[in-house]
């Protein structure tokens, strides 16, 4: 595993709620070390698998082909405790910085939505009234997004932590890689958790069906993933599970969690089981949905 505790410091700061951020330069190459907050929930816990939950995520959307951050897992030791990192690849550089969504959003200066706001028909107005990229290719990517955020159970993707590169040299805004993948795959379940999920069937499908929630509002509630995808109501959204649930191997994406470092037998198989319930019973039963 890398040790990043004597990795060199840069100075440059990160933004965002959850957890530590440093950066740090690895193999000339600058990195966001992002550490594991403590946790909201959980108390039991001493702090969350989110950076496990990135790695897995962010390795998951690489394997269904959507461009993604870069990560590695690793450590890092501080007043004599050390903990397990993630280190996400830095893809800004000078003169080409990250704007999210939700500063689109602030753009539209005839509107009266909040940037941060994140009802369904704003965010999709937004997609369309916007002039910075072509639109069909942002809805692509929301649609894409989200869909592989309910495979993975990211119950916090809001307009904040996803959007694009701004090139102050050519005033030209492109597609960002989708970041910030931490709080997918049940990040405050521990061991003893875990366990109760995978022995209880009911804790389970309450797991599948019920929780998480996306953050995305729709009809003024926060979307119940199962519910939506299997309404079919968007066709967007429908090309998009269409797509997304072909690329799924999920041998493959049992591939990463076995190569994932630290991560114990019984947390390999809680991944394992809950992404293999997800798909069967959330994207598979939407596809069967549309076809029929």
């Amino acid at each position: 595993m890398i040790d990043f505790t004597n990795a060199i410091q840069k100075n440059k700061a990160y933004a965002g709620a959850n957890g530590g951020k440093i950066a740090v330069v690895y193999n000339d190459e600058q990195y966001m070390l992002k550490f594991p907050p403590y946790p909201t929930k959980n108390r039991d816990m001493s702090y969350t698998n989110s950076c496990i939950s990135e790695y897995i995520g962010c390795k998951i959307f690489e394997l269904l082909e959507i461009p993604v951050q870069e990560t590695m897992i690793g450590k890092y030791t501080s007043k004599g405790k050390t903990k397990i990192v993630v280190a996400c690849k830095d893809f800004t550089r000078p003169g080409v910085v990250l704007q999210d969504f939700a500063s689109l959003k602030n753009r539209i200066i005839d509107s009266e939505r909040n940037g941060y706001g994140t009802d369904l028909n704003d965010i999709l107005s937004t997609i369309e009234e916007q002039t910075s990229v072509d639109s069909e290719k942002l809805k692509e990517r929301f649609w894409d997004m989200f869909v592989v955020d309910a495979f993975i159970g990211n119950w916090d993707r809001h307009n904040g932590n996803w959007g694009f590169l701004y090139d102050a040299n050519t005033d030209e805004v492109t597609l960002a890689p989708v970041y910030d993948c931490g709080s997918s795959l049940y990040p405050q379940a521990d061991e003893e958790m875990i366990q109760e999920i995978l022995n209880n069937k009911n804790e389970l499908n309450h797991r599948v069906f019920d929780i998480p929630l996306s953050a995305i509002t729709y009809n003024g509630k926060k979307i119940n993933y199962f519910k939506f995808l299997s309404s079919c109501e968007f066709e967007d959204c429908n090309k998009a599970l269409k797509k997304i649930t072909s690329r799924i191997d999920i041998d493959k994406v049992f591939e990463i969690i076995d190569n994932t470092e630290t991560i114990t037998e019984i947390q390999k198989k809680f991944y394992k089981t809950m992404l293999s319930e997800r798909k069967i019973r959330i994207l598979d039963f939407a596809v069967n949905k549309i076809k029929h």
